[in-house]
């Protein structure tokens, strides 16, 4: 459960749900529902007993436990779990210490905070208070058939209480108890849907898929097809995933769930990668640099918007923009070799396009992306695809692109004409 009117409204992204269904995935818990709610008791209270009629096991909330008084989930889930709240005054000490350094650096009135912050002390009676990660602590806190785990929402914050609501004695029963799943993720590249959905009915045909739960999900131009099965439906689910690598050979790039951005990690080793991009302006480079320890592998990035840029900070031939156009292939190749001059990289990847939605003409629609990876001295890879969608969906989709044509190129594979 979501909490904030803030979320509600979209002005802020609910980065949390989707990290904790990640999380619970992985825990073998079966997520039933995502409820956001706004800063409203009544509405936090109608979500937690609309839970609890559905008969879940587990709650986890996020959000509303800060000193001000829209911050009142600890005591709806107080109410809820019929535990009266109760001064924790450890807890208060402990905040207090972590409040009287911010005091100290802000120059703010350390009393005055301590009184605003005495209600994140206050703990539902008999529930285990977590240590602070930022001021405010998480909660775990039995609840009739139900356990409920509150948390921060700041998500490091809610990451840090999430870590030690798993080492609880009440989280750990809980867990204990929850069926044991497998689940496979396989992730594949150049085909559509509707391929999949028939590799399905032909699966149902040959093998059968009685026990198995599938999804299939298009995201960034690549299919996800995540099957989860039980120990009766295991060999099934194994027969599914041959199945799908002997009709989608060539398109199937992971079958552990490894992304595409782990997978050129990986194959780059100690080898540098430099990027030339226009279209995608800096999404290239941050999808490369979106891990940690990144600086092992990415030299740097140029984003060469304007034909001045491109000629004068990756060399760039005017003429050849003049003779081509800045959306060719030409100029995609000479992107990757001045991003390779310039931050004297092993391989590079050229990229420019229309993203839309106007610039487009009859013979260069808009959608039209040029691509270029090459390595120093070495092998390349030129490619023009015309890819659909609005304006984000084509710059999305061409970083796609891109990282699978350096991960053929690294591999040594050939690419589909």
């Amino acid at each position: 459960m979501i909490t904030g009117t803030e979320v509600l409204a979209g002005r802020v992204r609910d980065r949390n749900g989707p990290w904790l269904a990640d999380r619970l995935a992985e825990l073998g818990i079966e997520l039933a529902h995502v409820l956001i709610t706004g800063d409203r008791a009544a509405d936090l209270l109608s979500a937690l007993r609309f839970m609890r009629a559905e008969g879940v096991d587990l709650i986890v909330t996020s959000g509303g436990l800060g000193p001000t008084a829209d911050d009142m989930t600890a005591e709806v889930v107080a109410d809820f779990a019929e535990r009266p709240l109760e001064l924790d005054e450890d807890l208060e000490r402990r905040i207090g210490e972590i409040i009287a350094r911010f005091a100290l650096r802000w120059r703010i009135d350390a009393e005055a905070l301590r009184i605003a912050n005495r209600k994140q002390a206050m703990v539902p009676r008999g529930a285990i208070a977590l240590d602070p990660v930022g001021t405010a602590p998480g909660l775990v806190v039995p609840a009739g058939e139900q356990l409920v785990v509150v948390l921060p929402g700041p998500p490091r914050e809610l990451h840090g209480s999430w870590a030690q609501a798993l080492d609880t004695e009440p989280f750990k029963e809980l867990a204990a108890r929850a069926p044991r799943y497998r689940q496979t993720m396989l992730r594949l590249f150049g085909i559509p849907e509707s391929e999949i959905a028939e590799t399905l009915r032909v699966a149902e045909g040959e093998i059968g898929l009685d026990g198995l739960e599938i999804t299939t999900c298009l995201r960034r131009g690549e299919l996800e097809v995540v099957v989860r099965s039980d120990d009766s439906s295991d060999r099934a689910s194994d027969a599914l995933a041959g199945l799908i690598a002997e009709r989608h050979g060539d398109a199937l790039f992971s079958t552990d769930g490894s992304s595409i951005e782990e997978q050129v990690a990986s194959l780059l080793g100690d080898r540098k990668v430099a990027v030339g991009e226009s279209c995608t302006g800096g999404l290239l480079s941050t999808r490369l640099t979106d891990r940690p320890g990144s600086s092992a592998y990415f030299a740097g990035g140029v984003v060469a918007y304007s034909n001045e840029a491109k000629i004068n900070l990756l060399g760039v031939d005017a003429e050849l923009i003049d003779r081509h156009g800045a959306v060719s292939d030409e100029v995609a190749e000479a992107l990757a070799a001045g991003a390779i001059d310039r931050f004297e990289a092993d391989l590079a990847i050229g990229l420019t396009g229309i993203a839309g939605p106007d610039g487009g003409t009859e013979e260069k629609p808009v959608g039209r992306v040029c691509f270029c990876v090459m390595e120093r001295d070495g092998d390349k890879i030129v490619r023009s695809l015309d890819l659909p969608g609005s304006r984000g969906d084509v710059r999305d989709r061409a970083t796609t692109v891109a990282l699978h044509l350096l991960r053929r190129l690294l591999r040594r594979e050939a690419v589909p004409i």
